[in-house]
């Protein structure tokens, strides 16, 4: 593993550079309140909505591609080059381009030109998540890295909790206001606010302490199984088919989300403004599971982690109501929620911080809640389907470790792969739409189940493959699930 700059985490560092994981949360959900504004100024059929989302996500591989080919060209890796913190900066500023789009987008009411935006707001987006994913790991000691990383996610899904807050009230105005149509119009003013904050957090980075060079791991590294000696990280099962993970993963999180407006609206008769707060406690969901989960990060004793296992989680979900209670929704709709949450926290006990095993039954209880939503109807349903959140929140750092150990020298090359499937997002909800064109929506969620279905297959397979490497799963514990 690389070298650490302290023993300590270095908190100056971590702080403007979780700024960045904010963005990331706060416009993936913003997605979800354009999905039904678009569809509605647009005239869309509910698959044409989702290229919203599969302008952004796949612009992630897109991104991915574009580096890996351009570190080729010049036989080195582009970050490795240009510094970590240049490579940065880099992505905020073409992320902040993508939002000047949506002014003539606006203007002209071009849908086009609107998820023209969003792909290059995405390919900002992929550079930034190449550099600040290892970046978090590196300010501070090794074996607290993970959950450096599960804590950057939580403070990602105080944007997605937040996101689809601020981008309802810009469009509609406050939750007792009497407007319920979208102007497209309205939509240029919150992204041509959040392009200059990007560019002013790029100036702050500028001048931050942050590093510009992060040691990774040697090219000369020897794999890590004794008389292995694969000459591609493709050439590891547990990558491939963490691989498809990853791409299943994100997609039932983000089409999940995605869908549920055209739900609520079709079946339950909500106007659009009205189902801001329920996308928002889907991703505050989320932030609950991670905030749970971000406990081992703090140096604390055993038994105030143990305490912290059951307070975090309603903190986090004490922040949603804080939110919500400030854009003057009504809250009695979801203290019911707190119930759920219990369900979460027993299933995070019972994974005992293996991440093969959190894999396996926070998958199931996926499966589990889909089902129940489809079986059911009303605020249950929702209630179901929101609860979703809750169980996709610790998946990608379950899979994420999974997938890269073992691969010793490959690992960069690995983790570079994993990135780039995080396509799923667009590509599963344009599935999940196209099926709910051909039949409906409630039953669109069957797609959602599959994806569950395979995950949890993943969490059995890779734990055979891995023992079969001589990897025991107790050595990557601290790497995965907190």
């Amino acid at each position: 593993m690389s070298t650490n700059y302290s023993k300590q985490t270095n908190w100056g560092q971590f702080v403007p550079l979780v700024t960045v994981f904010f963005f990331w949360g706060f416009v993936a959900a913003s997605n979800d309140i354009l999905i039904p504004v678009f569809k509605k100024a647009f005239d869309l059929t509910q698959s044409q909505s989702q290229l919203v989302s599969v302008a952004f996500y796949v612009a992630y591989t897109v991104g991915s591609l574009i580096y890996m080919f351009i570190s080729k060209a010049i036989k080195q890796d582009l970050v490795n080059k240009i510094g970590y913190k240049n490579g940065l900066i880099l992505g905020l500023l073409i992320s902040a381009s993508g939002t000047l789009l949506f002014y003539p987008a606006a203007n002209l009411g071009s849908f086009p030109l609107m998820i023209s935006g969003l792909f290059i707001l995405g390919l900002g987006f992929s550079l930034q998540q190449i550099v600040a994913n290892p970046l978090a790991i590196e300010v501070g000691p090794t074996e607290t890295g993970s959950q450096r990383l599960t804590m950057a996610g939580g403070i990602n899904n105080l944007g997605t909790t937040i996101g689809p807050l601020i981008v309802a009230f810009a469009i509609f105005g406050s939750a007792t206001a009497s407007n319920t149509e979208a102007s497209i119009e309205s939509v240029k003013i919150p992204y041509m606010v959040l392009g200059g904050a990007f560019i002013l957090v790029a100036i702050l980075l500028k001048f931050s302490s942050l590093p510009q060079v992060t040691p990774t791991i040697s090219e000369n590294q020897d794999d890590v199984v004794s008389g292995e000696h694969r000459d591609s990280a493709l050439k590891y099962p547990q990558l491939v088919l963490g691989m498809i993970a990853i791409f299943v993963y994100v997609g039932v999180e983000v089409s999940t989300a995605s869908n549920l407006p055209a739900y609520m609206e079709k079946s339950l008769g909500f106007t659009t403004k009205d189902i801001a707060p329920y996308v928002s406690l889907y991703w505050a969901s989320l932030m609950i599971g991670r905030w749970t989960g971000a406990v081992d990060a703090f140096d604390i004793t055993a038994g105030f982690k143990k305490i912290l296992r059951f307070l975090a989680p309603y903190l986090a979900f004490g922040v949603f109501l804080m939110v919500n209670a400030i854009a003057k929704h009504d809250l009695s709709h979801f203290y019911i929620y707190g119930l759920v949450i219990l369900v979460m926290i027993a299933c995070d006990i019972a994974s005992k911080g293996n991440p093969a095993r959190m894999l396996l039954i926070f998958s199931c209880m996926g499966i589990i809640s889909l089902i129940f939503g489809m079986m059911t109807s009303g605020m249950t349903s929702v209630y179901a389907f929101t609860s979703v959140g809750l169980f996709c929140s610790t998946l990608w750092p379950c899979i994420f470790a999974l997938a890269i150990n073992g691969l010793g020298k490959h690992t960069n090359q690995g983790s570079g792969y994993l990135i780039m499937m995080i396509m799923g997002g667009g590509i599963i909800s344009w599935l999940q739409g196209t099926l709910a064109d051909m039949t409906n929506i409630h039953v669109s969620y069957i797609v959602g189940v599959v994806c569950f279905a395979y995950l949890a297959f993943y969490a059995i397979r890779v734990t055979k493959i891995l023992k079969a490497q001589g990897i025991e799963l107790d050595q990557i514990k601290s790497e995965g699930a907190h």
